[in-house]
């Protein structure tokens, strides 16, 4: 299929495919769909390819295990990886692959993907794979872009798509404002579960792109925009598969006939939900959440400010007004050049020049623009009836205009389609499809992320604010930079927007992560997440104490997992087998991902 066939074909609808939009989204992911790939200049691969295995396994021995396999979960759900590798674009993303790679793109390969039904299948396929020592890796969905997306660590992994078939909304709690989820339910599958029912007392916590897992969203930390936004925070309970085989359930869940499983997290003795989050400890095939009540009226509000140098004041503002719950969202506060890209445009259309877009080109840009000529733009909201937004907004407008030039944007004034009202649904417990048109300000759009956490103090966002800069100059890219605000925390996302099809861009946007990762970690600061390719390099960042953290986590790995056969070196954890064989990417070893084999059985 051509560029122009794959554009014009029809868009994948819920509730038909697990993976789908909304009807209430479908014009947007349409139009979406042809700017990606009015952009995409990658030629289109057509050949038919060799499947890649995993080392330690002979060719022959290989298909004999997916035979076997076949013949446990049906032929029809055993998927050998020897077509063209496709990278579709949001709603259409690849299960094989990373589709924004920042790697060759037959680097992070899978040889196969399985889809089993439930966690009896999930059970006998990790029982298979530690029978023939082939190593899996789990996907919910695969749309973790920016971080790896479905690629699997380990080249020539059997990628475990748990999406496709167990994909159940299993309970939905009008009362206890709670719901129990299986892998491929994505926010925008709760969202329009939730409003079949008619539980308009009931909202869901999007992150900024809602065809995400639930489930793997949560277990890696992901976070949304309402007052619930750590995910993390409110999941409850977790059904588990363990890299042996067994099954077992967290909290109220692992008493028989609970009836507390989605309401209380914890259970009695030792909570041991922490260990499946960011691991590769087990497989989560079920997960209690809880859900935000309406709050009887919500109001969205955006301030703009003038100068850079306004940040420090600016977050010294943000840090009490967000701790006492008058800023009672996730905030965040972006450069006005994301702004300038989420329309949707590509860079040329403001700048044709060499190096980095120069301030001046932002600014004059900006200033024919809606929201008006500014650096920062703060996106919030209040939630409440009426008098109490009232006297939280007033508290905030007092606050905020002790920054000089800052503005209020009247909502009024803004067109439909402008990013606030984008902000507004997603603050709002609605579902969105609009963020990832900043990722056409190049052709063939790619994005990786730096996310290093901080104090919410103005003097750490200005120090990590000018160390990420000064590696963007020298790169040469262009600067789009984000805080997001938690309670006592703030990530700073800074979105590296390459084009994937050019090695040299790939080549120093991996650069560029790598030397903002150790400045970071040098200053005290570290990633909550991160690439697959950049997870060793993190996780030797939080290295005190002689590494006690890696070496706890390796005990456990080698204790839960003795054949190393699940998600080998996610997180920088190696199991047993692959440790001192070159597996680990850093940055002295280079962008090879594959280490010299690994520990005979």
């Amino acid at each position: 299929m051509s560029f122009a066939e794959e554009a014009k074909s029809d868009v994948p609808l819920l509730p038909e495919v697990h993976s789908g939009i909304p009807e209430f989204l479908l014009e947007k992911a349409k139009g979406a769909k042809n700017w990606v790939f009015e952009g995409r200049t990658k030629p289109q691969k057509e050949r038919q390819r060799l499947p890649v295995l995993p080392q330690g396994i002979e060719r022959e021995a290989f298909f004999a295990a997916l035979d076997e396999l076949s013949g446990q979960i049906g032929a029809e759900n055993v998927e050998v990886n020897d077509k063209p590798l496709k990278d579709g674009w949001y709603m259409e993303h690849p299960n094989t692959h990373d589709m924004m790679t920042i790697l060759d793109e037959e680097e992070l390969v899978a040889s196969a993907v399985v889809y089993p039904s439930s966690t009896g299948e999930v059970q006998a396929i990790v029982r298979w794979a530690n029978k023939h020592l082939i190593p899996i890796y789990p996907i919910s969905i695969g749309r973790n872009l920016g971080y790896g997306g479905a690629a699997p660590r380990v080249r020539g992994s059997v990628v475990l798509d748990l999406g496709k078939r167990m994909k159940q909304i299993i309970n939905i709690d009008p009362d206890d404002h709670t719901c129990l989820v299986e892998p491929g339910v994505s926010f925008y599958a709760l969202y329009e579960a939730i409003k079949e029912k008619g539980y308009d007392h009931l909202w869901t916590d999007p992150p900024d792109l809602g065809g995400g897992s639930i489930i793997g969203n949560t277990l890696d930390r992901g976070v949304g925009y309402t007052p619930y936004g750590d995910h993390w925070a409110c999941h409850s309970g977790l059904e588990v598969v363990l890299p042996t085989g067994e099954v077992f359930r967290t909290g109220m869940g692992a008493l028989p006939g609970s009836n507390t499983w989605q309401t209380f997290p914890y259970g009695f003795g030792p909570y041991s939900d922490g260990i499946f989050s960011q691991s590769n400890y087990g497989i989560v095939t079920k997960m209690g959440m809880t859900l935000m009540a309406n709050p009887g009226g919500h109001e969205s509000f955006m301030y703009t400010f003038q100068k850079e140098e306004d940040l420090a004041q600016l977050i010294e503002i943000i840090r009490p007004l967000r701790i006492s719950n008058i800023l009672e969202n996730v905030a965040q506060l972006r450069h006005v050049i994301q702004t300038i890209a989420v329309r949707g445009q590509p860079r040329t259309t403001y700048y044709q020049g060499s190096g980095t877009i120069p301030d001046d080109v932002v600014h004059a840009t900006a200033a024919t623009l809606p929201t008006g000529d500014c650096t920062w733009i703060y996106y919030g909201m209040a939630y409440g009836p009426a008098h109490i937004r009232q006297h939280k907004l007033g508290i905030i407008d007092a606050e905020f205009k002790r920054v000089r030039g800052a503005r209020r944007v009247d909502p009024a004034t803004l067109p439909a389609d402008e990013y606030f009202w984008s902000r507004d649904r997603i603050a709002s417990g609605v579902p969105d499809l609009h963020e990832l048109r900043w990722v056409n300000w190049v052709p063939n759009g790619a994005h990786v992320a730096f996310s290093p956490v901080s104090p919410i103090r103005g003097a750490d966002a200005e120090r990590l604010l000018a160390l990420a800069r000064r590696r963007h100059d020298d790169a040469g890219f262009d600067f789009f930079p984000a805080f997001c605000v938690g309670l006592r925390e703030m990530h700073l996302i800074i979105e590296i927007v390459f084009d994937r099809d050019d090695p040299e861009r790939r080549a120093a946007a991996m650069a560029c992560l790598r030397h903002m990762i150790d400045d970071a970690a040098a200053c005290g600061y570290g990633e909550y997440r991160t690439h697959l390719v950049l997870m060793d390099q993190v996780a030797g960042t939080y290295s005190w104490n002689d590494n006690a953290l890696m070496k706890f986590n390796e005990k456990l790995k080698d204790a839960l997992d003795p054949n190393g056969i699940l998600s080998p070196g996610r997180c920088g954890i190696w199991p047993k087998r692959y440790r001192g064989r070159g597996w680990e990417m850093t940055k002295e070893s280079g962008n090879a991902s594959e280490g010299k084999g690994v520990e005979p059985a």
